[in-house]
């Protein structure tokens, strides 16, 4: 396993830090479509001792999940950038088939210990949209296959892994559209989609927590085609939870830890939506996520000014790591 890290703010000073408290290894968002802003990130990255493993984020895909005009266009971004990872050893791509393209809460504030703030969930509190049109289930598995077909031979021709996240939240249908990464079922038989082990899955704990699945049985269950592991828990089910520390939650994390070996899983492992500690700030992002592709570049996503949404406060993020590594140094020897 490979302790991982998305930094935000990407400052020189975060990714120091980074690699002062043992990450080997820094999750990037989307560059952009250029190839050398890919190479500008791993550049700095690298300067810093560590190296850009993985692209998670922001990648335009929303008519890919909707199947609409853009759909092609947005597959041909996702090709190209499979190009430029290779090129610069990128390993891992993270993505996601959610309707509405990101994870989503209803609320960013909720107290936890000592005062400490965490995402949460409540679906009777979160907006539905009752305005057409909707995506179904079928139309989202058809839409899934026309990618994987697409894109796959581009990913094996770069050797990068595809990594699936679940949806968040994983309910089966959310503001008016169907869902289908809900569940681990959904997990399973995308991985059957396509013929090829590049084709995998992101293990996000918190999802398939909130789901009600035991974790570590689960970890043991998708095995192999885990390629990229989200180290997070919560307390709560999948229509009303809310975020925990790592130390907090109801999920056995040793016992996920020694999953993870059990199944011979070495790739990389972020912690993920950490609490927001005392004198941290955390904004929106909204703008940012509707912007073109076109007008993306390196520093939006990945740069010393970008916002920091809430969970990804730098403070708790150390605290993580250090509780990740306690863990690995107890049980991976």
């Amino acid at each position: 396993m490979q302790i991982a890290l998305v930094v935000t703010r990407m400052t020189d000073e975060n990714l120091q830090l980074a690699a002062q408290v043992g990450v080997s290894d820094i999750v990037g968002r989307y560059p952009g479509p250029r190839r050398e802003e890919m190479g500008r990130l791993c550049d700095r990255v690298e300067r810093h001792g560590m190296r850009l493993n993985v692209i998670e984020g922001y990648v335009p895909h929303g008519d890919v999940v909707l199947g609409g005009p853009q759909r092609d266009r947005q597959i041909e971004a996702y090709q190209r950038m499979f190009e430029h990872m290779g090129a610069f050893g990128v390993e891992v791509c993270c993505y996601n088939f959610m309707p509405t393209q990101e994870w989503a809460r209803t609320s960013m504030n909720t107290p936890q210990r000592a005062g400490a703030q965490v995402t949460a969930f409540d679906v009777d509190q979160s907006p539905q949209d009752t305005d057409g049109p909707h995506v179904s289930a079928e139309q989202l598995w058809q839409n899934l296959q026309y990618f994987l077909e697409h894109v796959v031979p581009a990913a094996e021709q770069a050797n990068v892994k595809l990594a699936m996240h679940p949806d968040d939240p994983p309910i089966p249908s959310f503001r008016g559209n169907d869902q289908i990464m809900h569940n681990l079922a959904g997990l399973e038989r995308l991985i059957g989609l396509v013929d090829s082990p590049t084709s995998g899955v992101c293990f996000c704990q918190g999802c398939f927590s909130e789901m009600g699945e035991d974790v570590p049985a689960a970890i043991r269950r998708l095995g192999p085609h885990i390629h990229y592991a989200h180290f997070r828990d919560v307390c709560g089910g999948a229509i009303n939870f809310h975020e925990t520390f790592h130390d907090n939650g109801q999920t056995d994390m040793a016992d996920a830890i020694r999953a993870y070996q059990d199944v011979g899983f070495a790739g990389p492992m972020r912690p993920d939506h950490v609490p927001t500690l005392a004198g941290e700030t955390t904004q929106d992002m909204i703008e940012l996520l509707e912007m073109s592709e076109d007008q993306i570049t390196a520093d939006t996503y990945n740069g010393p000014d970008t916002p920091v949404p809430p969970g990804y406060a730098m403070r708790g993020r150390l605290y993580a790591i250090g509780y990740m590594r306690g863990l690995m140094d107890a049980i991976c020897k």
